[in-house]
């Protein structure tokens, strides 16, 4: 277990103590999954993943008001990928957002749209038993808002969702799956992976330039993305972004007021407890 430590200040009276929690990817199969389920759960599942989420959990009930996961608890639709995750989050202690893969009927076979979602999120049983949409929750004096943007785009009807929430006063964290574009975060992803894209929300097409043709489509933003992006970094409540999805940690500015966290996989142990102060 790796928990790394950030502190922020957003002009509390009291602290409050968030465990960021993402990319957990419970790659789990069994005897009522098709043989390719099966298969991928033996290739790509880490055996330590749900040692660590267990771990990472015990922490935050001992340590932190809330423990925050931004998405891929879960690497692909299965019986007991569903089942573990449903169980896990019944615990009032963890807050949810969805990423892509809570939707992955395979990992990667299909192109991922509302009509993908939709599909995986009925065959899930109408979801995870928690909202995957959009989620709020006010803790100690702060709004935290969850928000699933985990194809890279935002929709108009999360606009009008965030400035209701802003009009609460409240100081805003806000979680979701797909970092927004900043700079140097562009950069380091490029410094570390030549040549790939950064999978960041709200690329300008300078910086798609270097994607393949399908990323490029795949990660362009919609205007309502574009309008939503602009908004966030503008709104003066909106203090703090933990996101995830890059499997690395890494952490930046926005605006002088608005930190962007992004944390490490859980897969690999990681989490970070941002102290808000």
């Amino acid at each position: 277990m790796k928990i790394e430590k950030t502190a922020v200040k957003i002009g509390l009276e009291q602290p409050v103590k968030l465990l960021h929690v993402t990319d957990t990817h419970l790659a789990l199969a069994d005897e009522r999954d098709d043989e390719r389920k099966r298969t991928l759960a033996g290739r790509f599942g880490d055996p330590n993943a749900e040692k660590y989420l267990e771990e990472h959990i015990k922490y935050a009930h001992e340590n932190c008001d809330l423990m925050v996961h931004t998405g891929d608890l879960i690497d692909f639709v299965s019986h007991p990928n569903v089942e573990i995750a449903r169980t896990i989050l019944k615990d009032d202690k963890i807050f949810f957002i969805a990423g892509n893969h809570e939707y992955s009927q395979y990992v990667g076979e299909a192109w991922e749209d509302n009509a993908y979602r939709m599909n995986s999120y009925m065959q899930m049983g109408y979801g995870l038993g928690v909202p995957m949409f959009w989620n709020s929750r006010i803790v100690s004096g702060v709004n935290i808002i969850g928000i699933d943007n985990s194809y890279y785009q935002f929709e108009d009807w999360h606009l009008w969702r965030l400035k209701r929430e802003a009009k609460k006063g409240l100081p805003i964290v806000l979680a979701f799956h797909d970092p927004l574009y900043e700079e140097s975060l562009y950069n380091e992803h490029m410094k570390r992976f030549p040549g790939r894209c950064t999978y960041l929300v709200g690329c300008d097409e300078e910086h798609l330039l270097p994607y393949d043709e399908f990323r490029a489509v795949q990660q362009r933003p919609t205007d309502a993305t574009l309008r939503v992006a602009e908004y966030i970094k503008s709104e003066p409540l909106i203090r703090v972004i933990l996101t995830g999805h890059l499997h690395f940690g890494f952490v930046s500015n926005l605006r002088d007021s608005l930190v962007q966290i992004v944390t490490g996989g859980e897969y690999e142990g990681a989490a970070r407890e941002v102290t808000l102060i």
